[in-house]
């Protein structure tokens, strides 16, 4: 009895040793891009750019697109009553003063809560629809500013039926087919704005590639890799500890993109990966501008 839960013991360590491998090397990489070229990156600020201001806010929009970034990434849900409005977690519970599944509340309940900021400080900011967000980027892109959206489709499980098509609907009604690009952990949610309108700029999130086997840990999952599966995505965006140069150097081999995700600060990885997702976008712009 003794023996076996030794071996089990042994087998359960070697099989979490394995699972955390893609994420060791990036420890031992330089940690700056003081002497790297970062001209060719893009900037995209995290949920805005989460540090700046109460994260997947207009006001963080704004805050993430004075910083200069070149992108600005949202999350996006489906309220019960049918409306696509910008949150990271499936609850307001985090965000707001309020409590809920967005699933499970409508949008004129959700409109009623207020967005807390990191010390849980009630703020004037609500969460957004979709529409308004569309709605800054037309004043703001009017202006001349080419900022462009990422946004990143939350669908797990079977929820969210007829998000792609909410989400088509508003990219068409914006005329923004040209400087939106949809990313997701969902493979599902990839595969069908692909069938819809394979003219949309996908991008596949995961946290890491398996080594020697073709396999990425996405989200919670564990999903089959080849390049073949994932041919109409345009980038693979990583966590900024999941990535090695090799996989990197495979990946660009075969004419596509890598972004990291999320950065806080400069101390990154220093791999020549083409976009930065980070939470202050402010710093890497800075960074961009005198290197």
């Amino acid at each position: 009895m003794k023996k076996i839960l030794i071996y089990t013991v042994c087998a359960l360590v070697t099989v979490i040793l394995y699972l955390l491998s893609p994420f060791i090397p990036a420890f031992f990489y330089s940690q700056q891009y003081a002497t790297n070229n970062t001209d060719h990156m893009i900037i995209i600020g995290h949920r805005g750019g989460a540090s700046l201001a109460p994260e997947n806010t207009l006001a963080c929009y704004r805050k993430g697109i004075e910083a200069g970034a070149d992108m600005i990434e949202i999350d996006i849900h489906l309220t019960r009553d049918g409306h696509v409005v910008v949150c990271h977690d499936e609850s307001v519970d985090r965000t707001t003063d309020g409590k809920g599944l967005i699933r499970e509340l409508t949008l004129d309940e959700i409109r009623q809560l207020h967005i807390v900021d990191r010390n849980g400080q009630q703020t004037n900011e609500r969460i957004p629809t979709l529409e308004e967000v569309f709605q800054l980027f037309q004043e703001v892109r009017s202006n001349g500013n080419p900022c462009k959206l990422l946004i990143e489709i939350k669908r797990t499980r079977n929820i969210y039926q007829g998000l792609e098509e909410k989400l088509l609907e508003q990219i068409y009604q914006n005329k923004a087919s040209e400087w939106v690009t949809v990313q997701s952990f969902n493979d599902f949610a990839l595969e069908h704005i692909h069938e819809l309108d394979p003219c949309i700029r996908l991008e596949k999130l995961l946290f890491c590639k398996l080594p020697l086997l073709p396999f990425i840990i996405d989200g919670y999952h564990i999903s089959r890799f080849s390049y073949e599966k994932y041919s109409y995505v345009r980038s693979f965006n990583f966590h900024y500890h999941g990535i090695w140069y090799s996989l990197l150097n495979d990946i660009h081999a075969h004419n596509k993109e890598v972004k990291i995700w999320t950065l806080e600060d400069l101390n990154a990885p220093a791999l020549n990966v083409d976009g930065i997702i980070t939470n202050r976008p402010d710093i890497w712009v800075e960074h961009r501008k005198n290197n």
